[in-house]
């Protein structure tokens, strides 16, 4: 049986930590962004971890 293929995609938008969590950016910062406040896009710019429902399934299209 040949190897499993990585998702590309996946793999530019996720980056696992030294501890082994995956990190991912933040989503609502691409477009209409006259309506959103300044501290929501701030805030939309930081990075954060994926959920621990999603983890198995990042894990998998990352590996």
């Amino acid at each position: 049986m040949p190897k499993m293929k990585s998702n590309r995609g996946a793999s530019k938008s996720f980056k696992v930590t030294g501890s082994g969590k995956i990190k991912r950016n933040k989503a609502y910062k691409s477009h209409i962004l006259t309506t959103k406040s300044t501290k929501r896009k701030r805030n939309l710019r930081k990075s954060t971890l994926v959920s621990k429902a999603d983890l198995s399934r990042v894990k998998q299209m990352i590996q």
